[in-house]
């Protein structure tokens, strides 16, 4: 059993050490898969810390996100609310995004299922899976960062929680990917690069998470 402290997050195998409330991680990576995984690690519910979680998928449906949630760490899909781009909805904690494209309603979806985690449980963990589709979709990177610096990040301070934001490298985002990355960078408080070195493992480039440094770890 992992033990958790009030303030802090635990990612349980990637040796990141505990996450203070309030921390933004920008993710980022070449390989989808490796992306994900580290991805459902970070944003996977702890129900011994009473935590919520709220995903916004715009590559898989909401069952898909759930199974993904429960194979990380058991019990966390039922603690968790999922926008997606695909599938159907259930009337409850699945609800179906209309158009990617539309991040003005995009981001009132997700404020308002933030809210309705945190009526449930103080504790929250908030990701978006993958940050490259919504900059594809979207008709300039400006509305962009208004969508993080205006929702996704805001919610984060005002309340007691984790966000994550991945973003794949290799994805066409209609402009540079590099530049991209920077220019996001400056809006999160961490930045954690992904790396597959194996069939089974990745390293992770860590900033921003206490001492900068280079981890292995198991996929």
């Amino acid at each position: 059993m992992t033990l958790v402290s009030e303030d802090t997050f635990e990612a349980e195998g990637l040796s990141l050490g505990p996450i203070e409330s309030g921390t933004s991680i920008l993710l980022t990576g070449d390989d989808g898969d490796a992306l994900a995984s580290v991805f459902y690690r970070l944003v996977a519910p702890d129900a011994d810390g009473d935590e919520r979680a709220v995903v916004l998928a715009t590559e898989e449906s909401g069952r898909t996100v759930r199974r993904s949630l429960d194979r990380t760490k058991r019990g966390s899909g039922d603690r968790a609310a999922v926008l997606a781009c695909t599938g159907t909805g259930d009337g409850g904690d699945v609800r179906v995004v209309d158009d990617l494209g539309d991040l003005t309603r995009l981001g009132m979806d997700l404020s308002s299922m933030v809210a309705e985690a945190q009526g449930q449980s103080a504790r929250f963990r908030t990701g978006m899976l993958l940050c490259s589709s919504v900059c594809a979709a979207a008709a300039d990177m400006r509305s962009v960062y208004r969508l993080l610096n205006s929702t996704f990040l805001p919610e984060l301070r005002r309340g007691d929680g984790i966000g994550v934001c991945a973003l794949d490298t290799s994805a066409d985002v209609g402009t540079n990917a590099r530049s991209v990355v920077a220019g996001m960078n400056t809006s999160f408080s961490a930045h954690v690069e992904v790396e597959r070195t194996g069939r089974r493992e990745a390293t992770l480039t860590v900033s921003g998470l206490g001492d900068d440094r280079t981890t292995t770890v198991s996929l």
